[in-house]
């Protein structure tokens, strides 16, 4: 998990796309500058009918060396069996650079595929049993203390959304030092400064990375052009040392 660490760095761009998304020319375009801006990483949503791993191959493709994340990739969208043979691709063909982000989601998402929703933790538990021998990293969406149980047991991290930092604290102690704690940080109307501060908070607090996510119905040009801004306020949260962890 070092190496990851190091890769993804303190904080990510979070960008939602909607079934509808912009045409892909102008998503290499957006990518681009993100990775010009400073990210590390940047990481993708998924809503169903809008594939979130084809658009990672996507962007992947479109930089250099950035990290690109599902936040979340969402289990009714496809079987485990087709995820891990799509994912097993991108991280041979991107070593390093590609994590997946998994997540049960609501349960209209699965009345659209015709799927019971059933219960949550049965539902990630059996998706997760079903992603073997992977060569790529995966973090379980997380936002309760059971689902971060099945997180820090059967995934390599766990990834919360919205919550406080002293969430952000409960789930270091619960996964322990070994598991990857990606943070989602709804960007909201906070300024550079603001945003910077709340990602060293959380960060003392034992997350490993903290995603600055853009609202999902935001126009990805507006989204961009937000992050990019922010970015090199962003920055000094690299000097926050949240600690040594294997």
């Amino acid at each position: 998990m070092s190496e990851l660490r190091a890769r993804l760095g303190p904080f990510g761009a979070g960008i939602g796309i909607s079934v509808s998304g912009p045409p892909t020319g102008e998503q290499v375009e957006g990518v681009r500058h993100l990775e010009a801006s400073g990210y590390r990483a940047i990481w993708t949503n998924e809503v169903v009918g809008a594939d979130a791993l084809v658009r990672s191959a996507l962007w992947l493709t479109a930089t250099e060396d950035i990290v690109v994340g599902t936040c979340i990739a969402n289990v009714w969208a496809r079987p485990a069996q087709t995820a891990h043979a799509a994912v097993t691709q991108l991280a041979q063909a991107f070593p390093g650079r590609f994590v997946l982000g998994v997540g049960v989601g609501w349960p209209q998402q699965a009345a659209s595929v015709g799927r019971d929703y059933g219960s949550p933790l049965t539902t990630a538990r059996e998706y997760l049993q079903q992603l073997t021998d992977r060569e790529y990293p995966v973090l379980l969406a997380a936002n309760g203390p059971r689902m971060t149980a099945v997180a820090g047991e059967m995934a390599d991290g766990s990834l919360p959304a919205g919550r406080p930092p002293e969430f952000t604290a409960r789930v270091r102690e619960q996964i322990g030092a070994d598991r990857l704690l990606v943070v989602y940080l709804p960007i909201g109307e906070s300024g550079p400064d603001e945003l910077a501060d709340a990602i060293s908070v959380h960060r003392a607090m034992g997350a490993d990375h903290v995603v600055v996510g853009t609202p999902y119905d935001a126009d990805f040009g507006t989204a961009v052009r937000r992050l990019a801004e922010v970015a090199p306020a962003l920055g000094r949260a690299d000097t926050h040392d949240s600690g040594t962890r294997t």
